[in-house]
């Protein structure tokens, strides 16, 4: 029957046929365009949901993420969602520390980490790492194929230096964290009454390029 109507002359057509057409020609352009979207999230990109406070003040409780499902070779800084069996039963958002074959090392007198010997500079935490956790004797090589993930709220978050995390080996890693939509409206007794914005952060780039394995001089700014 549409096929009929468009053979019409412009001028022969009736306004009943000619919304017969429109609504043919919007649905047409919205179903490719939904399975044009199906296929992004299903092999570019997911969707997440950030619960909890183990990632401030980089992530907060309620922010959603844009996750690149194609990056599973994870690097040092990167925030990473994983799904690997834990103790709480569910995926977690963490940062990675150390890869594989790399030595990861701690000062917690002083709240410090090092990587091969190198002490971090971690202008994204929260909090010195102070807390050791039950996890292994330091220091400790991550095995092949996995890395040492912590969360930037270092004392309010359980990460690879508890038994309850451990290593994370990277087939569990779901992706890397790429943009954060929109941040939560940080209404708790720990943030401020800042309502929620609708702009785009680079969660990955955020603080992280300041963020480099060389040794922390005496007196460098860390800016």
């Amino acid at each position: 029957m549409e096929q009929d109507i468009v053979k019409k002359e412009k001028t022969e057509q009736t306004a009943k046929e000619k919304m017969v057409i429109n609504i043919y020609d919007f649905a047409s352009v919205l179903a490719t365009a939904l399975v044009a979207i199906m296929l992004i999230f299903t092999f570019l990109f997911r969707v997440v949901g950030v619960s909890g406070s183990s990632m401030v003040p980089t992530l907060y409780n309620g922010d959603w993420l844009m996750v690149s499902a194609t990056d599973k070779k994870p690097a040092y800084g990167q925030v990473i969602i994983i799904t690997q069996p834990n103790w709480f039963d569910e995926p977690i958002v963490k940062r990675v520390i150390a890869t594989e074959g790399q030595t990861v090392d701690f000062d917690f007198s002083q709240g410090k980490v090092f990587v091969d010997g190198v002490e971090l500079d971690e202008p994204y935490i929260n909090n010195p790492t102070v807390n050791q956790e039950d996890g292994p004797e330091y220091p400790v090589t991550v095995p092949e194929n996995c890395v040492f993930v912590m969360g930037d709220n270092r004392q309010n978050s359980t990460d690879s230096r508890s038994d309850k995390i451990g290593f994370i080996n990277e087939n569990y890693i779901l992706g890397v964290v790429k943009v954060r939509p929109f941040n939560a409206p940080k209404r708790d007794e720990f943030y401020s009454t800042e309502q929620g914005k609708f702009k785009l952060y680079p969660v990955s780039e955020w603080f992280i390029k300041q963020a480099k394995l060389t040794p922390v001089q005496q007196g460098e700014d860390n800016a």
